[in-house]
Formats: C-alpha cells, sequence, structure tokens
C-alpha cells in the first residue's frame, strides 16, 4: 500500500496547523487543499514543509476538493487516500485503525465511526444530521452503516475518482458511498474518536437549512436514478 493524507480545508486557521503537525507524525505524504481560504489559512499552511498545498482560487466545495486532493494522490503513486477534516476534530493516529481494516488487501472505502457523540458539545445538528444521512444513504440504494457524514475516511484510488459523483460540497460524502455500492465496492467501519470543542472555539461552516436542502435534493435525485434506473433495466 501506498497511502497520502489528503486533508480539504477552508478557512480553518484556528486549527489547521496543529491538525498538520500531528498528522505529519504518520510519515506519509500529506497533500492539503486550500479551498479558496479568505483568513490566514494560505499564509499559515504555506510555511510548514513537508506537504503538498494545491490552492483553489475561489471556494468549490469540499467534493470538489477531496477531488482534487485524489487526484494528486495518484500522480504521486499512491493507491490509498486517508481523508480527514482540517477542524481539528479528528485524532490523525486514528488512521491507523483505518489503515489496519484493509490489511488483508481488500479494496473498500473505510469510514471512521465516531465514537462518544454525546456531551454538551456535541451540536444536536450532528446527532440528527448522522441519523438522517445514514437512513437516505441505505434508501438510495447505498450501504446501511452508523455514520455515513464522517469525514474521516481511507478510499481506494483511483476507483473513488471514477465513481461518477456529482455532488461537490459536503452531499460527495454521502453520494460516494452510494455510488461505490453500485459499482461494487463495499463499505465498512471501523471506530474513531472524536473532538468538539466548546461552541465559541469550534469551527464549522455548516449550514444547517442551506446543507439539509442540499442533502435532500442529493438524496432525491439518488432515489429517483434507482427507481428509474432500475426500471429501465
Amino acid at each position: 500500500m501506498k497511502v497520502a493524507i489528503v486533508i480539504p480545508v477552508y478557512n480553518h486557521e484556528q486549527r489547521i496547523v496543529e491538525v498538520i503537525r500531528q498528522a505529519l507524525k504518520l510519515v506519509l505524504p500529506l497533500i492539503v487543499v486550500d479551498d479558496g481560504s479568505t483568513d490566514r489559512t494560505p499564509e499559515l499552511i504555506g510555511n510548514i514543509q513537508g506537504i503538498s498545498v494545491i490552492r483553489h482560487p475561489v471556494n468549490m466545495g469540499k467534493g470538489a476538493a477531496l477531488l482534487t486532493g485524489f487526484a494528486a494522490a495518484v500522480e504521486q503513486g499512491c493507491d490509498w487516500a486517508i481523508t480527514m477534516d482540517g477542524d481539528g476534530q479528528h485524532r490523525p493516529e486514528d488512521a491507523r485503525t483505518l489503515l489496519q481494516a484493509v490489511a488483508d488487501g481488500r479494496r473498500v472505502i473505510v469510514v471512521g465511526r465516531r465514537e462518544g457523540m454525546v456531551g454538551k458539545n456535541v451540536p444536536w445538528t450532528s446527532r440528527f444530521g448522522r441519523g438522517f444521512s445514514n437512513f437516505w444513504v441505505w434508501a438510495a440504494g447505498g450501504p446501511l452503516i452508523s455514520d455515513s457524514q464522517s469525514g474521516f475516511r481511507l478510499y481506494p484510488l483511483p476507483e473513488a475518482l471514477h465513481l461518477g459523483v456529482k455532488a461537490r460540497r459536503y452531499q460527495f460524502e454521502v453520494e460516494v458511498l452510494v455510488r461505490a455500492r453500485r459499482r461494487g465496492i463495499e463499505t465498512i467501519e471501523a471506530p474513531i474518536q472524536v473532538v468538539y470543542q466548546t461552541r465559541g472555539e469550534r469551527v464549522s461552516h455548516f449550514q444547517p437549512w442551506l446543507d439539509f436542502r442540499r442533502n435532500s435534493a442529493t438524496f432525491s435525485r439518488l432515489i429517483w436514478e434507482r427507481i428509474f434506473g432500475a426500471s429501465r433495466k
């Protein structure tokens, strides 16, 4: 296995330096995709040695940033990509748990199942969103898993680049699971830890109502494809 770490970043100046510092301890190629940040993120990550930085001139969405990172990883000769968020929610050392899940050589997607999604610092939108997403991923023909919104994942490359995913924002991470299953690529889960900072410290670009509408549109499209695609066949 040759594995790269891909971190999509958008206005994460508060946390990104520490996230990268911890990720570098894994001693793996590290690709940071700056998705059009307008804060000090470009300046901060530009001074870090030992990483590859790719910058989108404007914000294109998390899914677009992930695809850019996957393509760069393939160009570097990697056949797997570990993705983690730049907000400090994930513990980079848990990447080893994801890698252990494919020690038998399986070409699957490994989703980090977040443990400890309780407590006063965990927003209700995260708990509700996870349950909502889990059901509709399954209803759209995807895998039945317990944390379909986790961004800490292991993807096989180049397969993940060629699934025909249309969503380019957060919805990429649910659509890719559905598309993968349709192509015969299994999704499994592995337990990881999660860190939720207090409300004033937490960096989140999740917009509940806007992203709810986007999620609904994505799931509607996938379910439509499932029903009428099967009918045509």
